[in-house]
This record gives C-alpha cells, structure tokens and sequence, in this order.
C-alpha cells in the first residue's frame, strides 16, 4: 500500500460489523505518505468505495469480511 501511495488518495477500512480505530503506528504510516484513512464497517466501506470510484477519485479499500 505504502509503496502505492502517490496514486492513492484515500483508504477506506472495513472493520467488519464493529467500528474500531486504526492502530496509531498505521496512521501515522498512511499521513506521512499523504493518504487520508478512514476506519468504518465493512459495509458502509464498500458502499463509499463505490461511490469515490464512481467520482473517479483516487481511493483504495483494506476489507474484512462479513457473513
């Protein structure tokens, strides 16, 4: 993901059902290689995943998965 970083704006995190924060080292990680995060349950992350790639903006997802 880091390695990707100048072609993404955005990580959306889908936590599951639960909303958790991101571990403060990974934050720190995703600012300092200029990537906005944004923690949210999975479905929620899926939807807004959709809508950015609609806008055509520069967005990634890390997803767990739900039954």
């Amino acid at each position: 993901l880091l390695s990707e970083a100048d072609k993404i704006e955005i990580l959306l995190v889908g936590m599951g059902r639960d909303l958790r924060p991101l571990p403060a080292a990974l934050r720190a990680a995703l600012k300092a290689a200029g990537i906005a995060s944004d923690p949210m349950s999975t479905g929620a992350a899926v939807r807004t995943y959709n809508v950015l790639l609609a806008e055509e903006r520069a967005v990634a997802a890390a997803l767990i998965a739900v039954d």
